[in-house]
């Protein structure tokens, strides 16, 4: 009898534990981000387990907002879109606020997108966001991040 009781807690725990890994991430500490005459609401994926969560899970994002990965060292950072269901674009960001690379991804894929040069930053932005604004390989991003990576 408690063999079967303890199973039976295992199974739910593990289905509640299933349950919360498909929610997305929304509660994230935001800052503001500018590229240009452009205003990002950016969630700041800092933390390990929330940048392997990114925006997985996410059916929708407003077109001002967008996700920045923080990472502790400059590295080449690689990027894909496993459990992510919107197309996202990520631009690939050195600590000066330049944008390195951006690279469109599609969503449900495992393909693996790399940054040109070690970076500590990494913005995810709905796919397309970057072309519409012309903003593109050079442009500069602002924003108290990079200001506090210059001192």
């Amino acid at each position: 009898m408690f063999q079967r009781f303890a199973a039976l807690l295992l199974l739910a725990a593990s289905l509640m534990g299933a349950a919360q890994a498909q929610q997305p991430q929304t509660d994230l500490q935001r800052t503001k981000l500018s590229v240009g005459l452009y205003k990002i609401d950016a969630q700041v994926a800092q933390t390990p387990q929330q940048r392997e969560i990114g925006l997985m899970f996410r059916k929708e994002m407003p077109q001002a907002e967008g996700m920045i990965f923080v990472f502790d060292q400059p590295a080449t950072q690689c990027f894909w879109m496993r459990n992510t269901l919107l197309p996202l674009t990520a631009a690939f960001v050195a600590d000066d606020g330049r944008i390195v690379n951006l690279v469109d991804m599609q969503p449900m894929t495992e393909n693996s997108h790399c940054s040109e040069e070690p970076v500590r930053f990494v913005l995810e932005m709905n796919q397309g966001w970057f072309a519409k604004k012309n903003i593109k390989k050079g442009a500069k991003l602002g924003g108290e991040l990079f200001a506090a990576s210059k001192r």
